[in-house]
């Protein structure tokens, strides 16, 4: 028989959607999970939905600190399998932040086993580590079966969350936080416990303190490695104000005596979040590098405690330069980022400011008094109509038993006889008779009356919001008690310096190896440095036609400086030339030279030395070398030129007069004093031309005489009274040179 043919299924009913506006509803979706349910801590309890949930099935499992230990792997199940569906590995390393003392200021798991060191070694796996909750994860579920907070279903609907925990620790302040979501980030440092608590004191009486009042209690971070903060209290307060900002955190190290003169530098503690191992590694290759001069080497002698040992070059080493260049280049010194972006009320992300996070955390802890004293209130009244029932029992104690004994239906009677409610009748129907048969009416109405008084005080606390933040403030000095600046966790370990006011050249000289360097110009601006000091560079190849423009000694230490003919001053460094095995490395590529500028002088930078700067009109002024380095490839101006004329000389001003020729062949001597010392601009007119430019000039000392080299290398000096035609006033237009002066019109020196 032939199967009747069937009808194929209707397509599917498509409806067409705009790719932008599809892209953009489910981005958003994924930041929002992101933000919400990842990244960003909230407000009130300063937790993340990963690490509430850790805290959660830990207490579902009757882990507290009295406890025993469970295996980490039954745990990391547990809240994986009711609570958190995004994998084993990120509870597990949640878990394990959490019970790292180097990690947690104040950790929430208390561990056995390995769970990781400061030296960067992971944890074990979860199936060999065990952990159970510390005293300070009580506080934060404290009162979390009593309706404290709200609770959610979770991901498979089978089970509630909470939303929030109870909190009775400032856990976002006190343990900080990190995280990274879309379009937003989070860092907020851990701080003392005992001086937030101080603050929360304050700020329930004075609800409108400002953040800069409550750091007369919150000094700064303190975090869990110790270190030392040494940014200023302007700095640090205006982080707390906006929210924003980041600390400066440094290693603690001593000097310690080593006898016989010698010595070395101790790292006790090191900046929050920096592996030893990885620290370690960097000093050792930074020595072998040689690019810490002043130390000679490193030594990791830590046990349980850190010590890294850092031994000077010489016993003569000033210890804080050389912990200054050290300092700069390893992560001795950090900076901890400060955005203290948060959920506020577990919904909005804002940054929010000290005072703001603190009244964040009071806020929850009043609404948790509350729901705590309605349940409370619940309870009572629910023993009160019990009591009341097993009152009346106690005087009726044999007729009560009789009906239970013989009547059919028991609890209609009870009702009816002694007019018993529905709930009374049934709570003395599932008494047992042996407790019946105890009732003493004494301790019962003492029950009664207690449980009255204190349903009194509950309603008084419930309508009295002075009351409310009373009961808040002795609840917080409870916990200060137990976590107090005189207990071994409650210790300030951060403490707060003011940095040295080392001298940065210093500094970055304390950094280089000193060696003597020969600097080597050529005419088409490459540069380059020769070990050792050469007198005679003849023998150095250039490249093509290219030729020698000037060399001078130096050492690696040093710093170069380059004038050119926009009048603007370069900086190099000595110690990032290029060797002499090559040609070199154009100028050019060291600093921003603009097109069409040419090189006018390449001269080493030393502290104090006067300069002549001219440009081609004559004009010029005295500078000091101190105001011509710059830091930048930018360059600094500092001689200010119009168009057409350009930059032309700079000479050491060494001596009291000046001698300049221009093109002109006309040559003027007069005193250096006439000459204004400035730290840029365009100077004064130093010779007058009716036409054609400066081609030298020389300071000179007037008792000396000048002096000049003709071209064949002979040397030629006037001495004062022969000089006396050619002295006139600034400005001048001169004369004639005297005889033998060369053709060129160059000093030749």
């Amino acid at each position: 028989m032939a199967k009747a043919p069937t009808n194929p299924p209707p397509p599917p009913v498509t409806e067409p959607v705009n790719l932008r506006d599809a892209l953009e509803e489910r981005y958003l979706a994924y930041a929002l999970s992101t933000i919400m349910g990842r990244a960003l801590p909230d407000a009130r309890d300063g937790l993340k939905p990963v690490h509430r949930r850790i805290l959660h099935g830990m207490n579902i499992l009757r882990l507290n600190p009295d406890s025993m230990f469970k295996k980490s792997a039954k745990i990391v199940g547990d809240v994986m399998g009711s609570f958190h569906p995004h994998g084993d590995q990120a509870i597990y390393d949640a878990l394990v932040r959490l019970a790292q003392d180097f990690s947690s200021r104040y950790p929430m798991v208390d561990g056995q086993g390995n769970f990781g060191n400061i030296d960067g070694d992971s944890a074990a796996a979860y199936r060999y580590t065990e952990a159970r909750m510390t005293e300070v994860a009580g506080l934060l579920l404290d009162g979390i079966d009593e309706d404290s907070v709200d609770f959610r279903d979770n991901y498979s609907g089978d089970q509630q969350e909470p939303v929030v925990l109870p909190s009775a620790f400032p856990n976002l302040l006190a343990n900080g936080a990190q995280g990274i979501a879309v379009g937003m980030a989070t860092s907020i440092p851990p701080h003392n416990l005992a001086e937030l608590l101080d603050a929360s004191l304050y700020l329930v009486t004075h609800p409108k303190a400002s953040s800069d009042q409550l750091m007369s209690f919150v000094k700064g971070p303190d975090f869990p490695t110790g270190g030392i903060v040494v940014d200023s209290p302007e700095q640090i307060a205006e982080t707390y104000r906006t929210g924003r900002g980041s600390f400066r955190l440094r290693a603690r190290w001593s000097q310690e005596d080593t006898g016989r003169g010698t010595w070395v530098i101790v790292v006790t503690e090191i900046p929050y979040g920096v592996q030893k191992g990885r620290l370690y590694e960097k000093l050792a290759e930074l020595v072998n590098d040689k690019k810490l001069p002043l130390v000679a080497d490193v030594r990791d002698e830590s046990a349980e405690d850190v010590r890294l040992v850092i031994e000077p070059r010489a016993r003569n080493v000033d210890p804080v330069m050389m912990m200054e260049s050290v300092f700069r280049l390893s992560e001795l010194e950090t900076r901890f980022p400060v955005n203290m972006n948060v959920l506020v009320d577990g919904v909005v992300p804002r940054v929010v400011s000290l005072s703001d996070a603190l009244r964040q955390w009071l806020d929850h802890r009043r609404d948790v008094l509350l729901r705590r004293s309605r349940f409370r209130l619940g309870q009572i009244e629910k023993r009160l109509d019990a009591l009341a029932g097993m009152l009346i029992v106690f005087l009726n104690l044999d007729e009560v038993i009789r009906i239970i004994r013989e009547e059919d239906e028991p609890k209609a009677t009870l009702m009816a006889r002694f007019k018993m409610t529905e709930t009374q009748a049934e709570y003395v129907l599932d008494t047992r008779l042996r407790a019946l048969r105890r009732l003493e009416e004494m301790k019962l109405r003492e029950e009664n009356d207690a449980l009255l008084r204190e349903k009194a005080d509950l309603d008084a606390l419930l309508t009295d919001e002075p009351a409310q933040w009373k009961k808040i403030g002795l609840e917080i000095r409870d916990i200060r008690k137990k976590f107090g600046p005189e207990t071994k966790i409650g210790k300030r370990r951060t403490t707060f310096e003011e940095a040295p006011r080392a001298d940065a050249a210093e500094i970055v000289e304390a950094m280089i190896e000193r060696e003597p360097v020969t600097i080597v110009v050529s005419r088409k601006g490459w540069i380059r440095a020769l070990k050792g000091h050469l007198a005679d560079v003849s023998g150095v190849q250039f490249k093509g036609d290219d030729e020698l423009m000037t060399s001078f000694f130096a050492e690696t230490t040093s710093k170069v400086l380059v004038y050119v003919t926009n009048g603007k001053m370069f900086t190099l460094e000595a110690s990032k030339l290029p060797g002499g095995r090559g040609f070199g490395d154009p100028i050019r590529l060291m600093v921003d030279i603009e097109d069409g500028e040419d090189i006018v002088a390449v001269f080493p930078y030393v502290p104090g030395r006067k300069m002549l700067l001219a440009s081609g009109d004559a004009r010029g002024f005295v500078a000091s070398q101190d105001d011509m380095i710059s830091s930048t490839r930018k360059g600094r101006n500092v001689l200010g030129v119009d168009a057409p004329a350009r930059a032309a000389l700079a000479i050491p001003a060494q001596g009291d007069h000046v001698a300049i020729i221009g093109e002109n062949r006309k040559l003027l001597v007069f005193p250096l004093a006439d000459v204004p010392e400035m730290a840029r601009g365009k100077g004064v007119r130093l010779q007058k031309y009716k036409d054609g430019r400066v081609a030298d000039a020389r300071v000179f000392a007037l008792a000396d005489g000048l002096t000049w080299k003709d071209s064949a290398g002979r040397l030629f000096t006037l001495r004062e009274p022969e000089l006396t035609e050619w002295i006139g006033a600034r400005a001048d237009a001169g004369r004639l040179p005297p005889k033998g002066f060369p053709k060129n019109n160059q000093f030749g020196l």
